[in-house]
C-alpha cells in the first residue's frame, strides 16, 4: 500500500469522524432544545391561562367565596413558605450530616445499607409518605397541623440532600484533606473548615433543588396540613399551602376558581425558578471569586 492510498484512507476516516461529530452534536442540541422547549411551553401555557388573574389582591387577600371578586392566595403563599421552612430546619441538617458520614466516615456494610435505604426512600411515592406522616404525627394528637406537613415534606427532602451532599463531598480532591491534616487539623476540623466550604456551592444547590422538589407536593399535605381558608399563626393548626389551594380550586366546578388555580400554578413555578436561579447565581459568583 503506497502513500497515496494511505492519505486517501486518512481523509476518509477524517470525513467519517466529522460526519459522526456533526450528527451527534445535532442530536444532543435537539435533545437540549426539547428540554428547554418543554419548560417554556409550560411557562407560556401558565401565563396564558393565569397571567390575567395576577394582581395585588392575589398576593395580599384571603380567598373569597364563589361569586365574590377580589380574593387572593396570600395565606397559601405564606403557608407554603412556612412549610418549606419547617422542612428545611428538620430535613436539611439530617440529610447534610448523613451525606457527610457516607462520604467521609462510611465503611462498607453499614454505609451500603444507609445508601440503599436512602435510595429506596427517594423512590417512595409522596402519598405513602403522607400516610406515614399522618400516622406518625396527626393521629397521636388527633388533629392536622403545619408541623405535620413540615415533617412529611422533610422526609422527602432528606434523600435528595443526602445524595447530593455525598456526591459533592466525594468530588473534593483528597489532597485538600491531606494538606489540612498535615498541618495538624483533626478529621472533623478538616471536614468543617476545608471540605465542606469547598463543596458548599454544590451542596447548597442540591439542598435548594430538594426544597424545590417538595414545594409543589400536594398528596402529603392532604393527609397532614389539610388546608385553611384563613390565616394560621399557630404551627399546631391546619395551614393553607399553594399546592393544596391549587388542587382545591382545580377540581371545583367554578370558572373563577379555575382561573385562580392557573394563577397559583404560575406563581408556584415562578417562585421555584427565581429561587433556583438566585442560588445558582450566588454560588457561581462564589466559585469564580474563589478561583480568582
Amino acid at each position: 500500500m503506497n502513500s497515496v492510498d494511505l492519505s486517501r484512507m486518512e481523509r476518509a476516516r477524517l470525513r467519517w469522524r466529522k460526519t459522526v461529530n456533526v450528527i451527534m452534536l445535532s442530536l444532543t442540541g435537539i435533545a437540549a432544545l426539547g428540554v428547554v422547549s418543554v419548560l417554556f411551553l409550560i411557562l407560556g401555557y401558565l401565563i396564558l391561562n393565569g397571567g390575567h388573574s395576577l394582581n395585588l389582591n392575589f398576593f395580599t387577600k384571603l380567598p373569597t367565596p364563589v361569586g365574590e371578586s377580589g380574593g387572593g392566595m396570600a395565606n397559601a403563599i405564606v403557608g407554603s413558605l412556612k412549610l418549606l421552612f419547617l422542612a428545611a430546619i428538620i430535613g436539611l441538617p439530617i440529610g447534610l450530616m448523613t451525606g457527610v458520614y457516607l462520604a467521609e466516615f462510611g465503611g462498607k456494610t453499614f454505609s451500603f445499607v444507609v445508601r440503599y435505604t436512602n435510595d429506596l426512600l427517594n423512590g417512595v411515592p409522596s402519598i405513602v409518605i403522607g400516610i406515614f406522616a399522618y400516622s406518625l404525627v396527626v393521629l397521636p394528637v388527633k388533629h392536622f397541623s403545619a408541623l405535620a406537613g413540615g415533617v412529611a415534606l422533610a422526609m422527602m427532602v432528606v434523600p435528595v440532600t443526602v445524595r447530593s451532599t455525598e456526591e459533592f463531598l466525594r468530588a473534593v480532591p483528597n489532597s485538600m484533606r491531606e494538606a489540612a491534616m498535615a498541618l495538624g487539623a483533626s478529621r472533623w476540623r478538616t471536614i468543617a473548615t476545608v471540605v465542606l466550604p469547598a463543596a458548599s456551592g454544590g451542596i447548597l444547590t442540591g439542598m435548594l433543588l430538594a426544597l424545590a422538589r417538595v414545594a409543589g407536593e400536594t398528596a402529603p399535605l392532604l393527609f397532614t396540613a389539610l388546608g385553611n381558608q384563613f390565616w394560621s399563626a399557630n404551627l399546631n393548626q391546619p395551614i393553607a399551602a399553594l399546592p393544596l389551594q391549587i388542587y382545591t380550586y382545580a377540581i371545583s366546578p367554578y370558572d373563577d376558581w379555575h382561573r385562580m388555580a392557573w394563577a397559583g400554578s404560575l406563581v408556584l413555578i415562578l417562585l421555584i425558578v427565581i429561587s433556583v436561579s438566585l442560588v445558582r447565581y450566588v454560588t457561581t459568583r462564589g466559585v469564580l471569586k474563589g478561583a480568582s
